[in-house]
């Protein structure tokens, strides 16, 4: 059986290549851990306007809702290559800080043959992102749009109350919640 000598015995070759082998491997770690530890840091801190998932659990308690209102900007966006016409039915909103409300986006095929598009979301200003829960949403769903078609996607949402208490958060008179909806290349879906 082959043993290996001691580190402090290897030529300075080998300790280079072995330090460099380890940080190699730790790089490739670090790569495949930083998607879930981004995602996973951005849903504690809403950092970057990511928004709260909804919890039917602590939702099932009687909600909170304050007497100050907040407006609400609804952006839609379609990127080149989409050819849709894609608006919110009703540009703003004002809501009361913890009801649920509800928005409604119109999407249209302007093309003459089917298209799938999948739409991501930010909010802004980033410091509401942690503030604003989207109870039902069409993000991140991919929707097919038969030519000339028209379908209105419905987001339900509310601004918790929480938003109060927090100093960089409180005196937020808007918040707009913004959609881009992308092409979905249908022969390179994953399977």
């Amino acid at each position: 059986m082959t043993s290996f000598p001691a580190i402090g015995r290897l030529s300075p070759k080998a300790k280079t290549a072995s330090l460099a082998s380890a940080l190699a491997l730790a790089m490739v770690g670090l790569g495949f851990a930083a998607v879930p530890l981004y995602d996973l840091f951005c849903r504690v801190t809403g950092f970057g306007g990511t928004t709260q998932r909804y919890d039917p659990v602590a939702a099932a308690a009687d909600p909170v809702i304050l007497s100050k209102t907040i407006s609400v900007r609804f952006d839609a966006n379609v990127s080149a290559g989409l050819p849709w016409k894609f608006y919110p039915e009703h540009p703003t909103d004002t809501v009361s800080i913890g009801a649920r409300d509800m928005a409604i986006f119109i999407a249209e095929n302007n093309s003459s043959r089917p298209v799938v598009g999948t739409a991501g979301f930010n909010v802004t200003p980033t410091q509401a992102g942690k503030y604003f829960t989207k109870i039902q949403c069409f993000c991140f769903t991919e929707q097919r749009l038969e030519p000339g078609q028209q379908m209105r996607m419905p987001v339900l949402f509310f601004v918790d109350p929480k938003i109060m208490d927090d100093p960089d958060a409180r005196d937020i008179q808007e918040i707009t919640l913004s959609y881009t909806f992308h092409p979905v290349d249908e022969g390179k879906k994953a399977s």
